[in-house]
């Protein structure tokens, strides 16, 4: 990326809470388009259900590392609701292993995705109706927050895929 294209980018950075907001809403998406596909469309499943789950498995990275300690320290109080999500983030790593080592044909792989799903639309729910609201009444800079997000996001992608 040229040092335009990055002064670019960093001039329409979301803040972080837009970030994560956004990735909420892309994959909320995917399951929705998991649940459309039919039970023959096999193949479309295991590709859908790994996107999925590789979007996850960023979004859960990002927010760990920097977005839960960044509120966690920043909030006056909250600490419960970042250990509930920290957990909720460790079950559904939990199902995220096993759907990436299933086959579509396997027993349960379309029920542990809807479940996953669940799982993640109240998760969803709870960070944005309570942690996200806090973070920005914690007066937090959440365009840097952001901008700090998206490079380690981009960190982890190039990771992936060496």
């Amino acid at each position: 990326m040229s040092a335009k294209d990055k002064n670019a980018q960093d001039k329409h950075a979301k803040d972080a809470v837009a970030m994560l907001t956004a990735q909420h809403r892309e994959v909320s998406g995917m399951f929705k388009q998991f649940e459309d596909l039919g039970d023959n469309a096999k193949a479309g499943k295991q590709e859908l259900a790994a996107r999925i789950c590789e979007a996850l498995i960023l979004h859960t990275a990002i927010e760990e590392e920097i977005f839960y300690p960044a509120v966690r320290e920043a909030a006056k109080e909250g600490d419960d609701m970042i250990d509930e999500a920290t957990v909720e983030h460790a079950s559904a790593k939990e199902l995220i292993q096993q759907l990436l080592d299933m086959d579509p044909d396997d027993d349960l792989f379309d029920a542990k995705v809807k479940v996953l799903g669940e799982q993640i639309d109240h998760h969803v729910e709870e960070e944005e109706e309570e942690m996200f609201p806090r973070a920005k009444k914690a007066g937090l800079d959440l365009v840097a927050l952001g901008q700090q997000m998206a490079q380690r996001q981009q960190s982890l992608q190039a990771s992936a895929a060496a």
